[in-house]
Parts: structure tokens; C-alpha cells; sequence
């Protein structure tokens, strides 16, 4: 296929603006525009099922933030790409605040962190992806896993804690947290595609004032659960993503010292890229305030990242790390773009 400085055309890129509260779709190939669809209260993150070409959404919050929300939400938004409707809602009760969400192909299970009730830790939904049903909860150890990743081969989960001093390891055939790799407060998470190492980026963000303590993305390997190399960052970083090339992309925030709301002033973020085989730092690009979550198109090429205060999202071209885009979603508060999907079109 003919490269081009877009994505390929007929895929839609999908964003959430978390105050919109909506789900916008983006023709990948021009960046226009196609359809606002409504959501329930604090959508958060997306996952995208392929194989039932269905849009999964979890709405964390009745309103605000993490620790400075007005009530717990328990739904997850089940969306069909190709009408853009909504076609069902996944109801997580008795468990809350579905964050996370992963998706195991092979044996067509979905996952999602959900944080800590009145009677048990935080843990992972183990959701059936062609009947919808409840197939178990798997205990992360945790008052709130966030991000949760699986590796590829679908044996083990990673579950990042923001208020938990570990990464959780859930060994996903047994059903059970098997190991606590110790990482103070985490935040973006994700699995390099032969699965070999996981990249956990800590510590957890300060959103007001640069941190001080050493920012970094450590590096997991996936067979021994430890950490073996740490990646030195210039700021805080949340969200991190790898590529189908194996390029590690990184969302680092700059906060201004200037008081803000209750996200702190942000300055337009960072996002940082790192070399497939040596993890050595390629450069940076510019992108909007706050990143919060990262994508990419399937063949790699193109990097799309979420800047939640500035309510856009910046698509680079990662083979000349330059900017292509600011895509811009609606919002009625200061939370605007969350989370992201890339969504191929359907094989003739």
C-alpha cells in the first residue's frame, strides 16, 4: 500500500471528550469531522473489538475526578462503529469506576479495572466479548488499578496503582494477582508487541506543579515480572503506548507554575518517542495540554495523542516526528479529549 500522510481511507478514529460527554468520530484519512454521539456522564477510555466491530466505553465518574468526583459510575458503553449507535450497556455492579480496558481476541474476553467497593480491593472484570456476561472478577491487591494491559499471548494482565506503591501481576488463567512489582505510584502502562516487556510510567502525576521526584518509564520484563532498565524522562509522564513497530511513545506533561483549576496550568505536553530495539530517545513533538491517552494506526506510521485541558488531539507522523493535525473535540468543562481507538474499515 501506498504511504500516505494520513490514515488509510474508510478507518475512523474515535475520541472521547469526557465532558462532552461524547464520542467523536474522525475520518482517519482526511480528519474530517463525521458524527457526535452522545454518551452517559464521564466517559474515560476505549477499546476497540475487531472481530465484532463494537466500540467498548467506560464511564468512571457521575462527575469530576479521580478522588474529586461526586459518586462512582458502573456502566460501559457498548457502541457499533459501523451505524455509530449505541447497541448496549454493560451495567459493572456491584463493582464501580471502570477505567481500563483490554481486549483478548483469542478467547474473546474483555477487561476492566475497576477500583475498590466497600468490600473488596480493586480488580479486573473478566467480560465474555460475544454474550456480553459477567465471567468472574479478578482481584488486584489494589484500592484503584487504572490502565490495565495484557500480554499477547493472553496469560498474564498488568494493572498500574496509582494509590498502591506495585504494578500488579495477574496471572490471567489462574484468575488470581500473582506478584507486586514494586513501582510507587504508576500511571500509563503498556505491552511491546512480541510481549516481552511491559513499560510502566511513574511516578503518578502531580498535575499542578512539576514533579520532584525522577520521572522515568520503567521497563518490565514480562517472563520474570522485574524491572530491568529505567528510561529517564525530562517530565512527569502518564500515558505511554507501543506501536506495532515496537516504537515506544511516551505523553509527558508540563505544568505551568501559574495557580490553575483543579488539573493545574498546563503548557502544551510532549510527546516523546524511543527506538524499537534499543529504547534510545528518537525525540519529541509538541502536542496538546495534559496528554492523557495515546494510539496509533495499525502499521504504525502515525501517533495520535489526547490533550485533555486543550480538548484535541495531535496526529504526528512518527517516521518524521512532526505534527499533522490538532483534532478538536467539544466539551462544557476543563476536561476534554480522553480516550482513544483507531478503527480499521471492515475487510471486503
Amino acid at each position: 500500500m501506498t504511504s500516505t500522510p494520513a490514515g488509510s481511507p474508510g478507518d475512523l478514529l474515535a475520541v472521547v471528550s469526557q465532558t462532552g460527554p461524547t464520542v467523536t468520530f474522525f475520518d482517519a484519512a482526511t480528519h474530517e469531522r463525521l458524527e457526535v454521539l452522545q454518551l452517559p456522564p464521564q466517559p474515560h477510555e476505549l477499546c476497540f473489538d475487531p472481530d465484532h466491530r463494537l466500540l467498548y466505553c467506560a464511564s468512571t465518574y457521575r462527575s469530576g475526578f479521580y478522588h474529586a468526583h461526586e459518586g462512582r459510575a458502573h456502566r460501559i458503553t457498548v457502541i457499533d462503529v459501523d451505524t455509530r449507535t449505541i447497541v448496549d450497556t454493560l451495567d459493572t455492579s456491584p463493582d464501580h469506576a471502570p477505567h481500563g480496558l483490554a481486549l483478548d481476541r483469542a478467547r474473546g474476553r474483555l477487561y476492566a479495572s475497576v477500583e475498590a467497593t466497600d468490600t473488596e480491593p480493586g480488580g479486573v472484570l473478566v467480560i465474555d466479548t460475544r454474550t456480553h456476561a459477567r465471567l468472574g472478577r479478578i482481584s488486584t491487591m489494589a484500592p484503584g488499578p487504572h490502565w490495565f494491559a495484557i500480554t499477547p499471548d493472553g496469560r498474564y494482565g498488568y494493572a498500574t496503582n496509582k494509590e498502591a506503591p506495585f504494578v500488579s501481576v495477574v496471572d490471567l488463567d489462574r484468575g488470581e494477582c500473582t506478584g507486586r512489582i514494586p513501582v510507587p505510584g504508576s500511571e500509563g502502562l503498556t505491552i511491546a508487541p512480541d510481549g516481552r516487556h511491559a513499560y510502566v510510567a511513574a511516578p503518578k502525576a502531580d498535575f499542578a506543579t512539576p514533579s520532584s521526584a525522577p520521572t522515568g518509564i520503567h521497563v518490565i520484563d514480562t517472563a520474570t515480572h522485574e524491572i530491568i532498565r529505567t528510561l529517564p524522562t525530562k517530565g512527569q509522564v502518564m500515558p505511554v503506548h507501543a506501536t506495532s513497530t515496537g516504537l515506544l511513545l511516551a505523553g509527558e506533561l508540563r505544568p505551568d507554575t501559574t495557580p490553575g483549576g483543579p488539573l493545574g496550568a498546563q503548557l502544551p505536553g510532549a510527546l516523546t518517542v524511543f527506538a524499537a530495539d534499543t529504547l534510545a530517545p528518537l525525540g519529541e513533538v509538541e502536542v496538546g495540554r495534559l496528554p492523557l491517552t495515546i494510539t496509533s494506526s495499525p502499521d504504525g506510521r502515525l501517533g495520535y495523542v489526547s490533550g485533555n485541558v486543550s480538548g484535541t488531539v495531535t496526529v504526528v507522523d512518527l517516521s518524521t516526528l512532526s505534527p499533522l493535525a490538532a483534532l478538536e473535540v467539544d466539551r462544557t468543562d476543563i476536561s476534554g479529549a480522553h480516550g482513544l481507538a483507531y478503527i480499521e474499515a471492515p475487510q471486503n
